[in-house]
């Protein structure tokens, strides 16, 4: 039975909530199925599951059917997603007095990450990457110092290069209650809780949606002729293109250097752990393991030398990219070429 992509992805969305609410399932996308180990040109609905485990093993409810409506699913082993920071050693260098892209950068608290491309809003440029590179996971603040290479890389006050200029909280779900009525009931109802002798508390917190489409900061450089456009050996970009089922891409990031890979599943929804936390985004790009700790913030281009997509987050065995069109639309920002 023939299936178009679109079918397919009105077949994943529809089905979206129950698939991820099954036991060890980290995302849903759309891609090719795999048969022994080899990709075929059949469309599926793709699980991805943080660990296969024997059918018997499972509870009814958490089975993933064979097909939902006519279409095909494919379960795969995945691993959890982790946004990523650097802990991975590695020989990232100090860049002086050019800095290209494709580099070890972060902010001043962060271990490592990498320095995506440039982008101009009008005449004014910033630097590309990660909030969880350049804002420390909603942590930061404008202004505080970007250092070059990152801290894990030896990098310190000393090598400042750029400041936090902004950055797209990431969601959680929820945030600290800033509610003058909800705090003051977290402190009576907290009160009451301790003269009864309970020992459990009540905390209140300002809910949110909890769905995210990019992972993304901006940072302003102390010197704009400091750094340059090109993505080491990648070169300029060329513009943006849209990657789609099969895209070769490829990447230069801090911890695994210039690799390349291929986007196996698009439409994905998955879940990603921000050092223990657990943020939910959709419509994402997921290319074949071809980074790491580290590379997040990588820009991710075509064989053509386009930009695709903003590298956050990753398993052992598959990538996570933003769309660089959101990326771009969100933070009202074009590629310096």
């Amino acid at each position: 039975m023939h299936i178009e992509l679109d079918q397919a992805i009105s077949i994943k969305r529809q089905n979206l909530n129950h698939l991820f609410s099954r036991r060890n399932v980290v995302g849903v996308g759309v891609g090719y199925k795999e048969s022994e180990g080899v990709l075929t040109d059949e469309l599926a609905v793709v699980v991805n599951v943080a660990q296969k485990v024997p059918k018997a093993q499972l509870a009814e409810s958490d089975t993933v059917p064979r097909d939902l409506d006519g279409v095909r699913t494919d379960v795969v082993e995945t691993g959890r997603f982790l946004a990523g920071q650097g802990y991975a050693q590695g020989t990232k260098d100090r860049w002086r007095p050019t800095i290209p892209a494709g580099v070890s950068i972060g902010h001043v608290e962060v271990t490592a990450g990498t320095l995506g491309c440039l982008v101009r809003r009008g005449s004014e440029i910033f630097i590309l990457s990660n909030n969880h590179v350049l804002a420390n996971v909603n942590q930061a603040r404008p202004g505080d110092a970007i250092i070059q290479p990152a801290r894990y890389d030896g990098g310190t006050l000393a090598d400042q290069v750029a400041t936090l200029a902004e950055y797209i909280p990431i969601d959680f779900g929820g945030t600290s209650s800033d509610c003058n009525v909800a705090t003051g009931l977290e402190k009576a109802l907290n009160a009451i809780a301790q003269a009864l002798g309970s020992q459990h508390r009540m905390t209140a917190y300002r809910a949110s949606p909890g769905q995210n489409l990019i992972d993304v900061a901006l940072a302003r450089p102390l010197n704009p002729n400091q750094f340059n456009p090109e993505i080491l050996k990648i070169g300029r970009p060329k513009g943006v293109h849209q990657a789609t089922l099969g895209t070769n891409v490829q990447k230069t990031g801090r911890t695994t250097d210039h690799t390349r890979g291929q986007i196996v599943q698009i439409e994905v929804t998955t879940s990603v752990e921000y050092n223990g936390r657990i943020a939910t985004f959709t419509d994402q790009l997921m290319a074949n393991g071809m980074s790491a700790g580290g590379d997040s913030g990588s820009a991710v281009l075509d064989e053509q030398g386009y930009m695709v997509g903003l590298l956050f987050a990753g398993s052992n065995v598959a990538t996570l990219i933003n769309p660089i069109q959101t990326v771009l639309s969100l933070l009202n920002v074009e590629i310096v070429l």
